[in-house]
């Protein structure tokens, strides 16, 4: 956050919380996989600094829980004129693959954010100084933690709050910051704009009053927020699991280097090879040679073996010692992210993922749907927002209080196959077309009406066929 936006909050009476935007900080460098100077930069026990290889695992529990939130579709719970409106705001506006990745920031930092603003509008002041918007374009405008100020927390939910951002724009920086507050249940919308120097650009700078729906909405980890002064911000869930990102790491560097470290080693005494000599003869490898031996010398060297014209040294890839500190770092990383001890753990010889895991043991379906209900509650203020901007500045008349359904992909906490052929089964043991109709809808990917006429179709070749033999 630039310094501007934090002297004008102050200046406004407003303050911000810098630790929360500390450990949102360090999370955001784990998802990030950025190094941790601390942590990835060593020094070896020679005084020689190394860095360690980072295996950027956060980033993996983060996408592997953004999968169990993904959306299919949005859409009004009865018929209504606002259908084509949704569909147009989401699609115009990347919702699928924004959304997708304000999810894995949730898992990630814990809290997301976004407001709705008018794009190409025409700023119009009455005679009382009063500033409204006439036209343009409804936009979306997605925020990341590190950019939202929560300013009024009213029962645990974000009433005020303001969002800002840095940009490049012909070359030089520019930073906006937008305050939404409320006065007598009607908010307002306060842009200010400031420049490379952090000078407030009055030309750019604008206040709207709006209305009593709120204009922003704020995503976060449904899992409550342990840490002390997060007001308004949720849970980071890499944060607490820091220690086993860390414990990761070390083990990959572990197996790294005996892997590094793995190749034969052909010890070969001067006296049995066929060595040249240069010019003050002194014997040498060639570089063909020294691919696969090292010299040892006349005397054949102190090794301590007996053997000392031809000597291999093979070392060891330590994999059961390494599997199995791999396997308890797993488990507690599992464990302290919410979903028990076999979220990520060796199974035959390879990683069973969260998703897989889900799929059979559904252990983490009551906090899913928990998480589910903030990504809903969070869409449907988003559009409601939408609505009432439509409404206002755009003269329709969409219902801003309409009830959403929000359908969620479950093919990650559902075996398919399964859940198929108990369709299939059902289809056959009972006598009711609809089941069979639901059938052929998954089975096949077709659409209600395809189905409901294949049935149809079967039914009337069946009662065809047996007029045909009561007529025998």
């Amino acid at each position: 956050m630039k310094d501007c936006v934090k002297a004008y909050l102050e200046r406004m009476g407003y303050s911000v919380n810098t630790n929360a935007l500390g450990i949102i900080k360090v999370c955001d460098d784990w998802y990030s996989n950025r190094i941790i100077t601390d942590f990835h930069k060593r020094k070896n026990l020679n005084g020689v600094e190394y860095e360690l290889r980072r295996m950027n695992f956060t980033k993996r529990c983060c996408a592997d829980d953004a999968n169990l939130c993904e959306i299919i579709s949005v859409s009004p719970e009865k018929e209504s004129a606002s259908t084509e409106f949704i569909n147009k705001l989401l699609t115009g506006n990347r919702f699928d693959v924004r959304y997708r990745e304000q999810l894995e920031k949730t898992s990630a930092t814990g809290t997301v954010g976004a407001y709705i603003y008018l794009s190409g509008a025409d700023y119009l002041e009455d005679a009382e100084g009063n500033i409204s918007a006439k036209g343009g374009k409804i936009r979306i405008n997605y925020v990341d933690a590190d950019c939202i100020i929560p300013l009024t927390v009213d029962n645990n939910l974000v009433t005020e709050c303001a969002f800002c951002a840095t940009n490049l724009v012909r070359g030089k920086e520019k930073t906006t910051l937008v305050i939404f507050t409320k006065e007598q249940e009607r908010y307002k919308a306060e842009t200010v704009v400031f420049d490379e120097l952090g000078n407030k650009v009055e030309a750019e700078s604008v206040s709207i009053q709006l209305g009593d729906v709120k204009p922003f909405a704020i995503m976060r980890n449904a899992e409550v927020n342990n840490l002390d002064n997060m007001t308004g911000y949720g849970l980071p869930k890499v944060y607490n699991s820091i220690p086993f990102f860390m414990a990761v790491d070390l083990c990959y560097n572990i197996l790294y280097g005996d892997l590094g470290k793995g190749d034969k080693q052909v010890f070969i005494n001067e006296l049995l090879a066929c060595i040249q000599k240069d010019k003050n003869g002194n014997p040498y490898l060639t570089p063909q040679q020294k691919e696969v031996f090292i010299l040892l010398g006349q005397d054949g060297g102190k090794l301590p073996e007996e053997k000392t014209l031809v000597q291999e040294y093979n070392p060891e890839i330590r994999i059961e010692q390494i599997t199995k500190a791999f396997e308890l770092v797993l488990s507690l990383l599992s464990m302290s992210f919410g979903y028990g001890t076999k979220k990520y753990t060796f199974e035959n010889g390879r990683i069973t993922t969260a998703t897989e895991y889900m799929g059979t043991k559904q252990d983490s379906v009551q906090e899913l749907n928990k998480q589910r209900k903030q990504a809903t509650d969070y869409i449907t203020d988003i559009i409601h927002a939408a609505m009432w901007f439509s409404n206002t500045f755009l003269s329709t008349s969409y219902d801003v209080s309409e009830q959403l359904s929000v359908e969620f992909d479950d093919s990650y906490i559902i075996d398919k196959e399964s859940e198929l052929e108990r369709k299939r089964s059902d289809a056959l043991s009972f006598d009711i077309p609809k089941l069979t109709i639901w059938y052929l809808m998954d089975a096949y990917n077709i659409s209600e009406e395809e189905a409901t006429a294949m049935v149809m179709q079967k039914q009337e070749e069946e009662e065809q066929d047996t007029g045909g033999e009561e007529m025998d």
